[in-house]
């Protein structure tokens, strides 16, 4: 079958559900009675090594429904294959549907986007070879939302927040990020708070961090510059309050456009570090690398 085709109307595809996802249970009901598709509930761990098997025995195209955690682990694991990957939206948020232009509402369209639509290619990033859907962060943000997290069921979501960014930004500890230039050279910045995009992102308040319409096809790097302790302090309480959304500001951010990035952090252990809105443990140095056209997926 040629990539460009939809599949035939009387092949049964198969589904993949996490039904632990945000909205996945509505997605469920709506699966389950639909002849078009043979429906299996899988744990989050074990999607990856479902989606491998499905495109070792040359299986053409698979639908995976969850959050865009759910998502960044199966089009990883199909990438390089010639599986395509429809998607049903399950999550919370699911931000890859909406910038892929899927319905994210009408389960009923988003089905037969699966079953008659066609492959478009999609890039990923890879961070030391875990893939990476929409974006990752490191750095002083990700121990502020795991303290938030421990600290909200006692002192609520403001407090524990405000708790949090005094605790994790009073020594904030830079990292050290190598990026590989347009031309071939190289540079180093340092900053205490890294966010990787996969493609361009939007960057003002009103839609920070969705995919740029025909934005460019790299890696986008944004790190908070550093400053005094003060004013980083300052900082920390501003995204506390706001989110993310207060820090963008032309004196407060460096961005590029890059293929690849090399993360040096302080300690040489395993680290935490987020992508596409899980934690993930990793051994640094932290190597984030661009693959255009990765993988597979379905839409009109």
């Amino acid at each position: 079958m040629s990539a460009a085709q939809p599949l035939v109307a009387n092949l049964t595809i198969p589904a993949f559900v996490n039904r632990a996802a945000g909205s996945a249970a509505r997605a469920w009901d709506a699966l389950r009675s639909d002849r078009r598709f043979r429906v299996r509930d899988l744990e989050p761990a074990h999607i990856a090594d479902a989606v491998r098997a499905e495109a070792h025995r040359g299986t053409p195209r698979l639908l995976v429904c969850g959050g865009d955690g759910t998502l960044s682990a199966a089009l990883g694991a199909a990438a390089g294959t010639p599986l395509e990957i429809a998607v049903l939206p399950g999550g919370t948020l699911n931000h890859f549907a909406r910038d892929f232009g899927l319905p994210t509402d009408d389960l009923a369209s988003a089905l037969d986007i699966a079953v008659g639509g066609t492959g478009h290619p999609v890039d990923l990033g890879y961070v030391n070879g875990h893939p990476i859907l929409n974006t990752s962060s490191v750095g002083v943000y990700v121990n502020f939302v795991r303290r938030r997290e421990r600290l909200e069921p006692r002192l609520g979501y403001r407090l524990a927040s405000a708790a949090a960014a005094a605790a994790v930004w009073r020594k904030p500890q830079a990292l050290a990020v190598a990026l590989q230039t347009g031309d071939g050279g190289h540079c180093v910045l340092k900053t205490p708070l890294l966010f990787v995009g996969i493609q361009e992102r939007v960057l003002d308040r009103a839609g920070l961090g969705v995919r740029r319409p025909g934005g460019a096809r790299a890696l986008h790097i944004l790190a908070v510059k550093e400053h005094t302790r003060v004013r980083v302090h300052g900082l920390a309480f501003r995204a506390a309050a706001e989110g993310v959304q207060a820090l963008v500001s032309d004196d407060e951010i460096e961005c590029h456009l890059t293929t690849a990035a090399t993360v040096a952090m302080p300690r040489r252990d395993a680290a935490t570090i987020a992508v596409d809105g899980e934690l993930l443990r990793v051994v640094p140095p932290l190597r984030y690398d661009f693959v255009p056209g990765a993988v597979r997926v379905v839409r009109w």
